[in-house]
């Protein structure tokens, strides 16, 4: 029987490994359609030494299988946007506890206590649908913080402006996400000078705009908003992890996710450092679903572990909690 909390108590890339495997040789046994994925493969436990060894679900599985390790009750299932008339993706969850325990000690790996933070969501698109994971993260930062200030905002841009510029201006430390569209907006009505304000986006032009590479959205954002950096969330429905980057579409994992690229002939190998491949994403998170996913992102990962994303497999379906495409 796994532990759920000691997933986030990972002190060493050792043990990582070993709770990797611990959780593959789980779920291989209880997830019939893992176990039947890699069963296909002819990828027994047995065979399985190191994370490479480790066969990654292919994401769209998500769309058309219930992918489940777990025998409780599924507390809420999380879905994809998606595209008009595509398929959605959907995340079964039966412990909203790991979800909340990950995003929030996440956060704090890399930024400190949510509590102390204005939390501003500017997730409108997201706001205007059910089963939004990335909403309740939000949400949950929103009630944790400890300023009244904080809060959601759809298409109420002068009234954020309002918030913003006076929270900014009082030495409060801010937390600006939002969607990639909606921060253009409004750049383009309200000019900033803030100082003490992280402003985050999620990527996604959600058919808003068009999509423009990162570094010329980075551009625009930081100079309507006053700031050296814009940083980044990466996350999407299949996944109860995130990373995080702090400039320059650099992103870091906390301790319990890691990130691999698959070759793009042969997706069954993992490449080395600083070859562009498939993203493929080790979550110890998703311990009640699926926590080797190979995902539709392209990008490359760097020696220190880190990774940075380039583009989409397939451009016709692009999630809006990706990326834009380069």
């Amino acid at each position: 029987m796994i532990d759920n909390h000691s997933i986030f108590n990972i002190k060493s890339s050792f043990e990582f490994e070993q709770l990797a495997i611990q959780i593959f040789k789980h779920q291989f046994e209880n997830n019939r359609v893992y176990r039947s994925f890699c069963d296909l493969l002819y990828k027994h436990p047995s065979e399985v030494k190191t994370i490479l060894d480790i066969p990654f679900l292919p994401i769209q599985f998500f769309k058309t299988r219930e992918v489940l390790s777990s025998k409780k009750p599924v507390k809420i299932t999380f879905t994809s946007s998606g595209t008009t008339g595509s398929e959605t993706s959907k995340h079964h969850i039966t412990d909203l506890s790991i979800y909340e325990q990950s995003f929030t000690k996440g956060f704090e790996h890399f930024y400190g206590k949510i509590e102390d933070y204005v939390v501003l969501g500017l997730l409108p698109s997201y706001l205007e649908r059910e089963g939004s994971s990335l909403v309740y993260m939000v949400d949950s930062m929103i009630k944790t913080s400890n300023h009244p200030e904080s809060g959601f905002y759809l298409n109420n841009l002068s009234e954020l402006k309002d918030t913003l510029t006076k929270v900014d201006s009082e030495g409060k430390k801010v937390l600006l996400i939002g969607v990639s569209f909606a921060l253009l907006d409004l750049v383009e009505t309200h000019q900033f000078n803030l100082k003490n304000t992280i402003v985050m986006e999620t990527g996604g032009m959600k058919g808003r705009r068009k999509e423009i590479i990162r570094t010329e959205l980075h551009n625009i954002l930081k100079k309507g908003f006053g700031v050296a950096q814009i940083h980044s969330e990466y996350g999407m429905t299949e996944l109860l992890s995130q990373a995080y980057s702090k400039g320059e579409g650099v992103f870091t994992c906390p301790p319990w996710m890691k990130v691999l690229t698959r070759d793009t002939e042969d997706a069954l190998t993992i490449q080395e450092s600083g070859k562009t491949g498939g993203l493929n994403i080790v979550d110890l998170a998703n311990v009640n679903s699926c926590a080797f996913i190979a995902t539709q992102d392209l990008g490359k990962t760097n020696l220190d572990g880190s990774f940075e994303v380039i583009g989409r497999f397939d451009n016709s379906d692009i999630r809006g909690c990706n990326l834009m495409v380069l």
